[in-house]
């Protein structure tokens, strides 16, 4: 990245300079509105105003929406006062959330209205600037009066702005675009969502003619540059367009803490542990006005509401109905009711899930708390800076953990987020039925030359590298040029004359199917449990069954079941009664750790155990906690105390090295059952462990002859041998170069790869979700999906097949750390100590041994056995010290 291109804005202006470029009318209002400028506005609106792009990355509460709003705002006034303003678009904002949309609507209303009331008092007459939105939502006869009258600032979705490039009337009123803003851009940049729009937006820019000036506003993210350069794209000749980037992350001061309830999270009774949590959650509550509490699961959020109501019943000081949940499962109607309580100062306490990470305004919020950890130093930044909302406040933030592994990764992260060291995001590249999808609304536009498709195509930030036979391929399968699916009813799209290299629409309904089937969100749906006899169940998730392997058991409606197989949308299982369940019940909804803070934990890991090896050094450590990770006394007790048994542990089996980022331990531990479970404390973070373990356990179930299960967790995985077979594959195993292979044979007959084609398919159009105003079921859909894929096996190069794969390997896991650990792994930078066959395993393995023994549903059952592995523990390290003493 050259540069001169994507450049960082160093310059202040002062109020005075900015009101100097605005226009009179809006100069006035401004300045009698705000006494100053914020941080943002001081260094991006002049840049605005000379026509560069920008990307402001500041906090919430920091004035970044009108930043985007006011040149233009003054430049349309200014077109109004000259009688210059058209009925056309000028302003296109784009935003994830329709909830945000309405707030944004809301909040130009104002400005608009005070500054038309101003020239009435200055004997002005002027036209009206007009901001619409326009969604899903929007109904016919709002979208026909709004061709009458367009809305000179459009509000609007990814997809909605991908459905009017296409309306033959409207469309043109988007040729005289001056601005689009993208808000929330780093909830857009990491998933498919973002490549959409990326291609959205240089179609516009190939309808308008010339460049107009992009604004992006985000939240905390990184790196700004990459951010950037997906925001701004490139230039015909290649070249990056150049940005300036607003960097005012930091504008506002925060405060953190890292909570546990008690100082001894192994041996305190669960019931008292989940007491102490709920009680220190409530004392926050009380001793703050509004306090917003994020779980990272929407059961978690209905067990804490549950809990908090049942505190504030006991004690009378909190209302019952000032504490409310907030998550995506709840009804529409719900979660706008709740918003507006909040808006209104009505509620004490919020609880979500992720629903409310994201800009919308939900008024003042005094402190956030995070129950568990949020995976990310910028996802824990995101979600702290909803507090304190003005400029001028503090943003604070409290950790409440009640897991030891929990309890270290959120020391780390506090000590980082002070650091100011934040987690790279990571953008999805050349998704090919992302591309699919726009060549068919290519299509629509014109008759069209398929080098000038790519040319357009590859401006875009995330297909920079599309290759030209890849970009062909998808022209090939959208024209029906693999004739046998026809059979299947998959046919062309488009038509492509692969001579003269020009390709247009086929058929009359193309529009509608493409108008019906844009986007890239699947349909989430809930599938069926059956027994083999029919008798139903109950339901799990789509995503929990993805993770799903033919004997895994998994607990519904209080009992447990094993898992058979599945047939579209349902899934058939057979009684397990006796048996402990094998898969957690809310593995589906987990965020995964991200994998540069997961190598900042492996640094600390690496330096605890230095520390604890020397005299005093235990001290030390509690002492580090407290000041730089703002740990409470309990738990800096706790971690030290989880860190010195580890140490002594493996002190009395003769173990020198210790796990960090440098060292990979492995382990194996027989359970009652005969299991053997392989443990690799890979410390890469979950998406990474995926792409290691399932790797591994091909191979490994090659060579036994049986199937291996797969314990996946942040801190590494295990492989988990039937009775009587022994482990027999190790890290080296797998050679970086073969990763990719291996992985692919290794999911292609999962449910994942099932599920994730099925995705691939609808997007890439191969499957409709709506044709002809018939919705399609899901059901129906998976149908489709399950005997497409076993036709399409045989070509390698068929791009929703060769999409399934790279959206597993890239998007889902983490394949390009994977092969990263296993290159250090081969050239020994990383170490690989195998502490063979124990009867008890290391503090460092309960939890990745009990994502593969029991259901943590029951929360006892896991107390229970840590306290047991615990107890075993002490006896050896107790008869070692004995042993030691004797010897001398």
């Amino acid at each position: 990245m050259s540069g001169k291109a994507i450049s960082f804005a160093t310059r202040e202006y002062s109020k005075e300079e900015v009101l100097r470029v605005l226009d009179p009318l809006v100069a006035e209002w401004f300045s009698g509105k705000f006494e100053d400028l914020t941080p943002p506005q001081r260094y991006a609106l002049i840049p605005i105003h000379e026509g560069k792009n920008v990307l402001v990355s500041s906090p919430t509460g920091t004035g970044k929406t009108l930043t985007a709003f006011l040149i233009a705002l003054s430049e349309l006034f200014g077109m109004a006062r000259r009688g210059e303003l058209e009925d056309t678009v000028y302003v296109v904002y784009v935003s994830p959330l329709r909830a945000l949309n309405n707030d944004i609507y809301r909040n130009l209303e104002e400005p608009l209205r005070e500054i038309r009331e101003l020239a009435e008092k200055r004997g002005l007459e002027i036209p009206e600037i007009r901001h619409m939105v326009r969604t899903g939502d929007t109904s016919s006869s709002q979208r026909q009066s709004m061709l009458r009258k367009p809305p000179h600032i459009l509000i609007t979705t990814p997809e909605t702005l991908a459905i009017i490039l296409v309306a033959p009337k409207f469309r043109e009123k988007l040729r005289s675009v001056k601005w689009v803003i993208v808000d929330e851009i780093h909830s857009l940049a990491e998933n498919k969502r973002g490549v959409h729009l990326a291609l959205s937006l240089e179609r516009l820019r190939e309808l308008v003619g010339r460049d107009f000036v992009r604004i992006g506003l985000s939240a905390t993210i990184n790196p700004l540059e990459e951010v950037a350069q997906f925001l701004v794209g490139y230039n015909d000749d290649g070249s990056p367009r150049e940005c300036v980037i607003v960097d005012a992350r930091y504008a506002k001061r925060k405060t953190l803490r890292v909570v546990s309830p008690v100082p001894d999270l192994v041996h305190t009774p669960a019931q008292e542990v989940t007491a102490k949590l709920y009680e220190t959650l409530y004392e926050i509550v009380r001793k703050h006005r509004t306090t917003l509490i994020f779980t990272n699961t929407r059961s978690g959020t209905e067990r804490v509401v549950f809990h908090l109501k049942q505190l504030a019943r006991k004690r009378g000081d909190i209302p019952e109905d000032a504490i409310a949940a907030h998550h995506s499962s709840l009804s529409r109607n719900v979660r706008l009711d709740v918003e507006e309580k909040l808006k209104r100062g009505e509620l004490r306490a919020i609880v979500s899930s992720t629903s409310l990470e994201l800009g919308i305004d939900i008024g003042y919020i005094d402190v956030v708390v995070l129950v568990g950890s949020p995976k990310s130093v910028t996802r824990a930044l995101q979600r702290i800076g909803r507090s304190g909302h003005r400029l001028h406040e503090t943003s604070k933030g409290v950790f409440v953990c009640v897991d030891r592994d929990d309890l270290v990764e959120v020391a780390v992260m506090t000590r980082e987020a002070y650091r100011h060291h934040l987690d790279r995001v990571h953008i999805p590249r050349n998704a090919l039925d992302v591309l699919a999808q726009h060549l068919v609304g290519m299509a629509i536009e014109r008759k069209m030359s398929a080098e000038e498709a790519y040319r357009i195509v590859r401006r875009s930030y995330p297909y920079r590298d599309l290759p030209w036979e890849d970009f062909e391929n998808v022209l090939k399968f959208l024209s029906g040029g693999y004739g046998e699916l026809e059979e299947y009813k998959v046919y062309g799209k488009i038509w492509y004359d692969p001579e003269e290299k020009v390709f247009g629409r086929r058929g009359k309904y193309a529009r509608v199917i493409y108008t019906l089937n844009v986007g890239t969100i699947p349909d989430e749906v809930s599938v069926k449990v059956l027994t083999l006899d029919r008798k139903y169940v109950g339901n799990i998730e789509e995503e929990f069954l993805e993770r799903l392997m033919p004997g895994d058991r998994f607990v519904l409606g209080g009992k447990v079941y094993e898992f058979v197989k599945s047939d579209g949308l349902t899934a058939y299982v057979k009684p397990a009664y006796e048996q402990k369940p094998t898969i957690p019940a809310w593995f589906s909804e987990m965020l995964p750790l991200s994998y540069d803070l997961a190598v900042r934990i492996g640094e600390f890991r690496g330096q605890a155990f230095e520390w604890i090896s020397k005299p005093g050094g235990l001290e030390r450590l509690k002492e580090y906690l407290k000041r730089e990770c703002k740990v409470n006394e309990e738990g800096a007790e706790a971690v030290a105390g989880y860190f010195l048994e580890e140490y002594l542990f493996l002190r009395s089996l003769g173990v020198e090295k210790f796990p960090s980022d440098r060292v990979v331990l492995v382990e194996r531990y027989r359970d009652a059952d005969g299991r053997v479970h392989h443990v690799f404390h890979t410390l890469f973070g979950r998406r990474t462990n995926d792409a290691l373990s399932h790797a591994l356990a091909y191979l490994a179930s090659k060579r036994a002859g049986a199937n291996i299960g797969i314990a996946v967790h942040d801190n590494g995985f295990a492989l988990i041998y039937p009775p009587g077979v022994e482990p027999q594959v190790s890290l080296m195993d797998v050679a970086p170069s073969e990763l990719e292979d291996i992985l692919k044979k290794a999911v292609f007959n999962t449910e994942l790869m099932r599920r994730r084609f099925r995705h691939v398919a609808t997007r890439g159009l191969m499957i409709l979700r709506n044709y002809k105003g018939h919705e399609i079921s899901v059901e129906k859909q998976q149908l489709s999906a399950g005997t497409l894929l076993r036709v399409i096996r045989k070509w390698e190069d068929f791009p929703i097949l060769k999409e399934t794969f790279r959206e597993i390997l890239e998007d889902y896991m983490d394949i390009a750390h994977a092969r990263e650990v296993l290159e250090k792994v081969h050239s020994g930078e990383i170490e690989v100590v195998d502490i063979g066959l124990l009867d008890t395993p290391t503090p460092f393995a309960y939890n990745i041994i009990l994502e593969g023994l029991s259901d943590v549903v029951l929360m006892e059952d896991k107390r229970a056995l840590i306290a047991k592995f615990h107890e075993e523990l002490m006896r050896k390290i107790a008869r070692a010290k004995a042993q030691a003493q004797a010897a001398r």
